[in-house]
């Protein structure tokens, strides 16, 4: 029994980490599918989560293959007064990053319009998928290069991705269905996906930022955000009772 307790406690770890880290993966896919009409989001959801589970076993199997990618393959002498070397991890991960700051950033530009036509016509259920899987394919290599470093048996790798998946699809309607209620709760995930976008280009360059401070971040403003609201829906549940009350009276 307890020869399987190093394993036991590495899978319970693994599945909280891979949990934490695919809040970045369910806010995206909320958000992404939020553009299309209430009837497709949810296969979107599963479509976007069922891809993020493919690539990370598929990662997984490749770890051979995956670990060159940690090897330098283009090299900058003198970039800004530094060498600076880069591996195909680096390339992808500043790619996506750079691609999440656009897409986060232009979505937030467009919110005004969104208040006037919140399903925008012309965006397809293909174009959205597609989006879903570009950034699947650089989450998933940051997570399974986490699971590598903490576990060495692949099969409580992909048991601990499998579960961590499974609770993002199960949260992901919550998630959803939150931000659809509380429009200021989408501003505030756009604004952290362009700090999560900052940090994976900035982790491509080299400049290592412990991920713990934008999960606090996002923690400690989404309380704020939260007692607004609260107060907010307390001042107008205290209105109305007191406009009850006059009409009452009358």
């Amino acid at each position: 029994m307890y020869e399987y307790l190093p394993l036991i406690f590495g899978f319970l770890s693994l599945c909280a980490i891979e949990i934490i880290l695919g809040i970045d993966n369910v806010l995206f896919i909320s958000i992404a599918a939020s553009k299309l009409p209430k009837e497709k989001r949810r296969k979107v959801r599963v479509i976007g989560l069922g891809l993020a589970l493919v690539f990370r076993i598929a990662f997984l199997f490749s770890i051979t293959w995956l670990t060159t990618l940690t090897r330098d393959v283009i090299t900058f002498s003198s970039f800004l007064g530094l060498d600076l070397m880069l591996s195909w991890r680096d390339i992808i991960l500043i790619a996506g990053g750079s691609f999440l700051i656009v897409k986060a950033s232009k979505e937030i530009f467009s919110l005004d319009e969104e208040k006037h036509a919140p399903t925008v016509k012309g965006v397809s259920s293909i174009a959205i998928i597609l989006q879903i899987a570009v950034l699947d394919v650089v989450f998933s290599i940051d997570s399974v290069l986490t699971a590598i470093g903490l576990v060495e048996n692949v099969w409580i790798m992909v048991a601990a991705i499998v579960v961590a998946i499974i609770v993002m699809l199960i949260s992901a309607e919550g998630v959803s269905q939150f931000i659809e209620k509380y429009p200021s709760l989408k501003t505030l995930g756009l604004c952290f996906l362009v700090l999560i976008g900052v940090f994976l280009t900035a982790d491509g360059f080299g400049l290592h930022i412990h991920k713990g401070y934008i999960y606090w971040a996002m923690g400690f403003s989404s309380i704020v955000i939260i007692l607004n609201i609260r107060q907010k829906e307390r001042e107008l549940a205290r209105t109305e009772k007191i406009h009850a009350e006059v009409e009452s009276r009358e």
